[in-house]
């Protein structure tokens, strides 16, 4: 049996040591999500603490540019609408540099919002702490979590990025429906189709 050198015993240790530490953590099925504290385009700091009585939160990774987001926001406005009055409520963030991707800035996140009327607050992920908490890699990427803020369904909003109308399967208000039920969502996990996320390398 061939014994590794020392240099090169040390290159492997090395290369080993700055892939895990730079790889980011991520929520999983069952893990429990903490909480965060960001700004909206109202100007106001939101976290899920600020809603006492809710009983589940639908945190939604999405930002101005991206054709695949510009195509869900009617969607993502009419789910905040919706379930709002059923106790659960929709926090939008923004996780994407503005330094490389300008049309996601803060101010134009504000002119984006009054634009389209959410009904949601919009966030900010100011130094773009939050998202790889999250395990996040596109927008839209859609994360419920239950009033104890356990995720339950981490994935794509539904099966047809094109076409609301043309939906079948609506993965994130079945997994709702799930979670109403004392059920566990099916799927629980699905693949979130949209743009990366933009960092400085």
């Amino acid at each position: 049996m061939k014994i590794l050198s020392p240099v090169l015993l040390f290159v492997a240790v090395f290369c080993l040591a700055a892939f895990t530490s730079n790889a980011p953590s991520s929520y999983k099925i069952g893990d429990t999500a903490t909480d965060f504290k960001l700004k909206s385009v109202d100007g106001k700091m939101y976290s899920m603490a600020d809603y006492k009585n809710a009983k589940g939160y639908i945190v939604v990774f999405t930002c101005n540019h991206c054709p695949f987001a510009v195509k869900y926001e009617d969607r993502i406005n009419d789910l905040a609408k919706k379930y709002k009055s059923k106790g659960y409520i929709l926090l939008a963030i923004n996780p994407n540099d503005p330094a490389v991707q300008p049309e996601d800035s803060f101010e134009l996140m504000k002119v984006r919002a009054k634009e389209k009327g959410f009904a949601f607050p919009y966030l900010f992920d100011e130094g773009q702490k939050i998202y790889p908490q999250y395990g996040a890699t596109k927008t839209p990427h859609a994360f419920l979590l239950d009033k104890n803020r356990v995720v339950k369904y981490i994935g794509a909003i539904d099966d047809n990025v094109d076409s609301a109308t043309d939906v079948k399967e609506k993965y994130l208000e079945n997994a709702i429906a799930a979670l109403e039920k004392g059920e566990t969502p099916s799927p629980e996990l699905t693949k979130a189709i949209g743009c990366t996320i933009k960092t400085k390398k």
